[in-house]
């Protein structure tokens, strides 16, 4: 049965927890939307090897599993004198991992940004590097910032996986209050409802942001849905 007392003896040391977990998914995120841009950048490039050779990144990462890919890292590299904490070793695979993802969500971004303003730039004669830092990226990103905010509650959600490779956070502190007083209840439940209460609200705020943005892109193109208006460009 629920204990109550037990209950609140935990919570701290959960809470504690949930700041690993937090923090690692954070980090992640910003080695995913960082890597991922750089694939879809790479993935769009003239350069006939680059692309090959990023789109052959992409689709390996996202055909193999998460939990391989952390083992191989966290165990593996080791092997070859690489040797990584739980906590490196689990923002790095995750952070890769999603990267893949997310270069198809920057893709999707950049396919909307109309063929006039690639135009624009080589007429205005900008180098590659100007053209995109200067027109594509900031036109790019906005669009897609909803569905990266999707992506950053669905990589929170997916760190107990991080647990595989002793990573401390906080799934893996309720297993072990529950191995050691035998009581897991209190514990699994406290983490359900820590995942809720911050999942939750992060979801509404996504859908409002999604909202506004579509309100205001409408707006300014005067389509109901901009990023349905995507057209393949083929730079």
């Amino acid at each position: 049965m629920w204990d109550w007392d037990f209950a609140w003896s935990i919570v701290p040391q959960l809470l504690e927890a949930l700041k690993v977990t937090v923090t690692s998914t954070f980090v992640a995120f910003f080695i995913a939307a960082i890597a991922g841009l750089l694939l879809a950048i790479g993935r769009r490039s003239a350069c006939k090897p680059l692309s090959l050779v990023t789109g052959g990144i992409v689709e390996f990462v996202r055909s193999t599993p998460l939990l391989v890919q952390l083992y191989f890292i966290f165990y593996v590299l080791p092997v070859f004198g690489v040797s990584l904490s739980p906590f490196t070793a689990g923002v790095i695979g995750l952070g890769l991992h999603y990267s893949s993802y997310l270069s198809e969500v920057y893709r999707s971004g950049i396919d909307s940004v109309p063929r006039g303003q690639w135009e624009a730039a080589v007429a205005l004669n900008f180098s590659k590097m100007q053209t995109w830092g200067r027109i594509i990226v900031p036109q790019a990103i906005p669009p897609v910032i909803p569905v990266l905010g999707n992506y950053l509650i669905v990589m929170f959600k997916e760190t107990p996986i991080l647990s595989a490779i002793t990573l401390m956070e906080i799934l893996q502190t309720a297993k072990m209050i529950g191995s050691t007083s035998f009581r897991y209840l209190e514990g699994f439940t406290i983490v359900g409802l820590m995942f809720l209460l911050l999942s939750y609200p992060s979801s509404l705020l996504v859908r409002r942001l999604e909202y506004r943005l579509n309100r205001k892109l409408s707006n300014l193109s005067g389509e109901a849905n901009p990023i349905g208006s995507r057209k393949e460009v083929g730079y």
